[in-house]
């Protein structure tokens, strides 16, 4: 029997090849596996290749067409914006991401709100004052604010968005969302979440927290229109992906106080440029895309990648194949 040829590519950001090879060693036992750091690294490597895995390495149109026998690409994660969709489609190659596993939910979720609390009790402005020897309680004292009783609005309530519902109940906060579908009235009710229109949601939430994919309908969701209907007062997270946000009218609203603070773990491009005024720009918590890399999901995520080439391998039929919309 002839063995699948793939190759997976994990850059160094990620993990490189020593992530990669966690990834060979789960499919040795039917595929060869190339483990490279970047797509365009073996040219043979991408031309044999069956299947490819991408830990967020880019898979443009010309990777697909240089592939004569690509079958399948396994993104490993939620997100599929690295990948030419409409081209793989074209191709008849299948993109697949792991959405419906969970193994990124729960620790996205947590680190959502990690960098909400960090912005709600200025952790990071608060820890800078005393490292160089400054009690700045009176400072801080007017800006610190709790979580309880105020309104989170959830930009996006699939697994990760509903995650996120569930945390923000016990910390007694009312749960807005806002998605192109609404959800069924069971999550609605097992989250507590409440949808609405987006442009609603902003102007209500005191803090807003980004949870959708990446594609032509979502990139710049939040330009310099839709920031201006933020409070003063609301805190804006994002842990999805960097585009969703226009960079320099966030950095706008938050030079000019039109929001009170910013909680980043994604960017456009990443990492930021050095130039970013996003690395400069007041009552910022920043974050180098760490949401999804804790120890114990970095193996989930390999898992349900590895299991759903697995699926492909044998004929059951991969789970959570994209479309172009």
């Amino acid at each position: 029997m002839s063995r699948t040829s793939v190759l997976a590519v994990v850059p160094p950001q990620v993990g490189g090849r020593e992530a990669g090879a966690g990834v060979a060693l789960l499919l040795a036992d039917r595929a060869d596996v190339t483990v490279v750091e970047s797509t365009d690294e073996d040219p043979g490597a991408l031309a044999a290749a069956q299947v490819i895995v991408t830990a967020l390495a880019p898979v443009r149109a010309g990777h697909i067409d240089a592939a004569p026998r690509l079958e399948m690409v396994q993104c490993v994660g939620h997100g599929h914006d690295h990948v030419d969709l409409a081209h793989a489609h074209r191709r008849g190659v299948t993109v697949c991401t792991i959405a419906s596993s969970g193994a990124e939910g729960n620790t996205v979720a947590e680190h959502a709100f990690a960098l909400i609390l960090a912005c709600a009790k200025k952790v990071v402005p608060a820890h800078t004052a005393l490292a160089r020897g400054e009690w700045a309680l009176d400072r801080l004292r007017p800006e610190l604010t709790e979580l309880a009783g105020k309104t989170i609005g959830i930009v996006g309530l699939g697994h990760i968005g509903r995650d996120v519902a569930r945390k923000a109940a016990a910390f007694d906060m009312t749960v807005l969302y806002a998605s192109p579908r609404r959800a069924p009235a069971e999550v609605e009710q097992r989250t507590g979440a409440r949808w609405t229109e987006l442009d609603d949601l902003l102007r209500a939430a005191d803090v807003v927290t980004l949870h959708a994919p990446l594609d032509d309908s979502t990139r710049n969701l939040l330009d310099a229109s839709r920031l201006a209907l933020l409070k003063p007062t609301a805190i804006l997270v994002n842990t999805a992906r960097g585009p969703l946000v226009d960079s320099d009218a966030l950095a706008d609203a938050l030079e000019n106080g039109r929001i009170a603070a910013a909680g980043l773990d994604v960017f456009d491009p990443e990492p930021p440029e050095a130039g970013s005024r996003l690395l400069s720009a007041p009552n910022t918590v920043l974050t180098p895309h760490a949401g999804a890399v804790t120890r114990e999901t970095l193996v989930r995520i390999a898992l349900a990648a590895v299991e759903n080439v697995g699926r492909h391998l044998d004929g059951t039929g991969p789970r959570d194949a994209v479309r172009p919309r």
